[in-house]
């Protein structure tokens, strides 16, 4: 009986939830429609031909200032062709409010984000680990030795599988009997 209340329970929260509430994008409009978007992309451009006549005609720093007019122009036309949307600013904004529409905007970033200080922590702890065993630890976490830690570097990059096994191994955590607990 407790069962069968239950499942009827979590049926009606089901069916009568909320619905999930999104961010309000008024006052953004797609970039490749702003003017304000078009106006840095003139303007970014304008500043980069005005060094142009300060340099020789086929001149290294010619070829510079071209490269960079054209880097300019693809990277907006990348911001317009991927659907970002723009503000009074004419800058894009980031939709993070979990449509997804907008999911490549932070997905990607966001995982490579998490990648990367995941990989800090790993190899931090790799270090730490190490220099344990050393005769003067605390002075090898001072005084950073830069062999050694460039190896525990070169290891950090497979860290999520190097954690995982960890994990699973139950190298990872230790017992709660080995926890120190302040007597506070």
């Amino acid at each position: 009986m407790a069962r069968v209340l239950a499942l009827v329970l979590v049926l009606v929260m089901w069916c009568m939830g909320a619905p999930a509430a999104q961010a309000d994008v008024a006052g953004l409009t797609p970039c490749r429609e702003s003017a304000a978007f078009q106006q840095r992309l003139s303007d970014e451009v304008a500043t980069q031909e005005a060094r142009l006549p300060l340099y020789a005609a086929g001149s290294p720093q010619v070829a510079a200032v071209e490269r960079r007019i054209a880097q300019s122009q693809a990277r907006f036309d990348r911001y317009a062709d991927q659907g970002l949307l723009c503000g009074e600013d004419g800058l894009p904004h980031l939709i993070t409010d979990g449509r997804w529409s907008h999911a490549a905007e932070f997905t990607l970033p966001g995982l490579l984000f998490l990648y990367i200080a995941g990989w800090i922590g790993w190899v931090g702890r790799a270090y730490l680990i190490v220099v344990r065993s050393d005769k003067d630890p605390a002075e090898k976490e001072i005084i950073i030795d830069v062999p050694l830690a460039i190896r525990c570097m070169l290891s950090g990059f497979s860290w999520p599988l190097l954690a995982f096994r960890e994990l699973t191994t139950g190298q990872l955590t230790v017992n709660d009997n080995e926890i120190s607990v302040s007597p506070r």
